[in-house]
């Protein structure tokens, strides 16, 4: 009975829970509202549970997966049964597909930082690069931040392209971050300082070697704390350095600057579309209106255009060369090959006239006409603007440093590169085809060619005797390793680099260089010495007192 009233009881105190009935309704009330959320606690309770529950199994399967992957191969090495039941077609997909490296980050090298340097550089894109990798170099030795150059906007190309509308530059910056610190842009308070023209600006003095930057440009650093290089061509000389420089300069060129991925894309895909064409050579014909210009070289140009060149020349006020002897010039071997002669010189080296030829260069002075010897000789000519389509080339128009980019990488992937100029892009180029393994470049030898041309044309020489000597002459000239060799003097042009007050030995230096060029003016007429840099002032030296009058204003 004791236990039947028991559940009795207990029964009804549920029954009066959940009907509130009797006398003791309301706190009946109360208690099934203390059930419900009792209940209503115990399901939230239950929905955590089940939540953390499932976080923590997959947790435990990620990790555990990692582990298997890591440790697996390790612990079941020899167990053949664990790896063979592979589907034999995963396999073949699998060996069909390179392994991509991780990508290493280097360790950030610590130094103190004397201060920020930046970096203005002028000309086009491979006199650009050149300078580039001397920057680098400086900014390394000099243990100062490098500020990610300016590239030149204001030159005859008027390209307004940044940077890093060429160049990867968070590649530039993180393949670098070993030997030197590199920012997109200054800190905001030194920022703010150059925005507001505070800054101390100037031209290094051209060739210098790494001891001018520590006891002239380093001081400058400290005390301004900021340094702005206005102009970067040639301005560490190129020998006589350390060989720790001369890797670092290499290293910069051949690895820290890479094209942006739309560049370098694209120009995969013209290697691609000549491959499919059998082999290609890549002809660096510099023969453009602006190299023309500037190097006074018109042979083959009518009157017109010697007058155009002459008034372009003049137009430009740091071509420090004006009045040129063009026939001269070509026979000592500082004029880029025309058209027609390279054609003769294609043929005369037995290159096949099935090959197709791409030309890397800019707008052909002269255009069709000009073009018409090399094109009868070898039919297959193209171009990237015949490559591709327009749609394709459309985000390059107006951006010719990226175009030569472009070429740049073409030039890299070519069977054979003949360069008829030793430009930059000639130097930087056959320079990287000789890092990547000494593919073949033909070096022409100018000096020696245009004479052999001038007995052929002249009748002196058989088209047998003319070809066999083009090919004697240059069968050490195609790329092969060779011993650095010093240039007995420099070129014009590199005379007028500097910046250094001009003393009168270098003037009569220069001028014995000139009349070896064939570029001396008469007797009694005054030289003009146009001073570094923008020609801002100019050297009057009078040939027949040999008499130099220092910032006399003689115009343009």
């Amino acid at each position: 009975m004791c236990s039947v009233e028991g559940i009795g009881k207990k029964g009804g105190m549920r029954i009066g829970a959940t009907r509130g009935g009797g006398g003791g309704g309301g706190g009946g009330t109360s208690g099934g509202e203390r059930v419900d959320k009792l209940k209503k606690g115990s399901r939230m309770r239950l929905w955590i549970i089940r939540a953390a529950t499932s976080v923590l199994l997959w947790t435990c399967i990620v990790q555990l997966t990692t582990l298997g992957e890591t440790w697996g191969p390790r612990v079941l090495k020899g167990c053949p049964s664990c790896f063979s039941h592979q589907d034999s077609s995963v396999s073949a997909i699998e060996d069909k597909v390179p392994s991509v490296p991780a990508r290493v980050i280097l360790p950030k090298r610590v130094y103190k930082n004397n201060g920020y340097l930046m970096v203005s550089c002028n000309g086009g894109l491979n006199q650009m690069r050149a300078a580039i990798c001397d920057m680098v170099t400086i900014a390394r030795y000099l243990n100062v931040t490098l500020i990610v150059p300016e590239l030149d906007k204001t030159s005859f190309w008027a390209d307004p392209s940044e940077f890093q509308d060429i160049f990867d530059v968070n590649h530039f910056i993180t393949s670098l971050r070993d030997e030197v610190r590199i920012l997109k842009e200054l800190p905001p308070k030194l920022k703010r300082r150059v925005e507001m023209g505070i800054v101390y600006s100037m031209p290094p003095i051209s060739w210098s070697d790494m001891s001018y930057y520590h006891n002239q440009i380093l001081p400058l650093i400290r005390k301004h704390k900021v340094v702005h290089l206005n102009r970067t061509d040639a301005r560490l000389a190129n020998n006589g350095q350390t060989l720790d420089v001369q890797k670092l300069r290499c290293r910069v060129n051949f690895n820290a600057l890479r094209f942006t991925p739309q560049i370098e894309e694209l120009g995969k895909r013209v290697v691609k579309l000549l491959r499919q064409n059998g082999p290609f050579i890549v002809l660096h014909l510099r023969y453009e209106m602006d190299m023309l210009a500037f190097s006074g070289c018109t042979q083959g140009c009518n009157d017109e255009e010697v007058d155009e060149l002459t008034r372009m020349r003049y137009a430009y006020p740091w071509w420090k060369e004006k009045i040129i002897n063009s026939d001269l010039k070509r026979k000592d071997g500082l004029c880029p090959l025309t058209p027609e002669e390279t054609a003769l010189i294609l043929r005369a080296l037995d290159i096949d006239n099935s090959y197709q030829i791409y030309i890397a260069a800019g707008e052909i002075y002269g255009g069709k006409r000009r073009m018409a010897d090399l094109a009868s000789a070898y039919p297959k000519l193209v171009r990237k603007e015949t490559l591709l389509e327009p749609s394709d080339l459309s985000f390059f128009q107006n951006h010719s440093s990226q175009m030569a980019a472009l070429d740049y990488l073409v030039s890299l992937e070519s069977d054979i590169f003949i360069p008829t100029y030793d430009g930059n892009m000639a130097k930087v180029v056959q320079g990287h085809r000789r890092y990547l393994g000494f593919k073949q470049t033909i070096l022409l030898d100018r000096r020696l060619l245009v004479d052999l041309i001038d007995q052929y044309s002249k009748g002196s020489l058989s088209w047998d005797e003319f070809s066999e000597a083009v090919k004697k002459s240059h069968e050490n000239r195609k790329g092969q390793p060779t011993k650095r060799m010093l240039a007995s003097y420099l070129k014009p042009e590199r005379q007028f680099l500097s910046t250094k007050t001009t003393p009168m030995k270098d003037l009569l230096q220069r001028r014995q260089l000139w009349r070896r060029l064939g570029t001396e003016e008469l007797e009694g007429t005054p030289r003009r010495f146009f001073e570094a840099d923008g020609g801002h002032g100019c050297l009057v030296y009078d040939n027949k007192s040999e008499a130099c009058i220092k910032g006399a204003a003689v115009p343009l």
